[in-house]
């Protein structure tokens, strides 16, 4: 069985998108609901077990999915396949909303792990600018990714933007 909890935050973030506008709480409700639909289907087809929680924050709507059985959702969780679920997940959401979705799949933890993975590509940055790099680049990533980067960099006391177009869009890390 598939359980469904649903938090909401009131947190709010401008769209990085110029043609995403900003949802309301409801609209964003919604959004979960339908996507937690949908990938509740697809745990029943694939005859996994997980548990889905819905939350709102910084005008996204979250779905996490876990088990707290050792099934083989961890075999969702690779971060390709989450992308792939997420894109679906979205697309079932616009077909049932008409508008474009902003959703944040994480299964499994894969959130955390990929968050980690980009601590440390942020830290390997920071490393060459302090062996004496003007800015250091980092891969082509997602605007969420992205947006974490970027929050990593402030922390440590950086200064980073995003470059390029589509899907060559990266970071690109400076000294303050």
């Amino acid at each position: 069985m598939t359980d469904v909890t649903e938090t909401a935050t009131a947190d709010t973030e401008p769209p990085e998108d110029a043609e995403t506008e900003a949802r309301s709480t409801s609209q964003l409700e919604e959004e979960g609901d339908i996507a937690a639909d949908y990938i509740e289907e697809l745990l029943d087809i694939a005859d996994l077990d997980g548990d889905i929680e819905i939350d709102t924050r910084a005008g996204r709507a979250y779905l996490s999915v876990t088990s707290s059985e050792d099934t083989n959702l961890r075999l969702l969780s690779k971060p390709d396949t989450v992308a792939a679920l997420q894109e679906l997940t979205r697309i079932a959401v616009q077909a049932k909303t008409g508008s474009f979705s902003r959703l944040i799949l994480d299964i499994g933890g894969s959130r955390e792990t990929r968050a980690a993975e980009l601590a440390a590509l942020v830290d390997a940055a920071v490393a060459r600018l302090d062996a004496g790099a003007e800015s250091a680049a980092l891969p082509a990533m997602s605007s969420y990714e992205r947006k974490l980067v970027h929050d990593i960099v402030a922390e440590r006391g950086f200064t980073s933007e995003s470059e390029g177009e589509g899907r060559d869009r990266h970071t690109v890390i400076r000294r303050a």
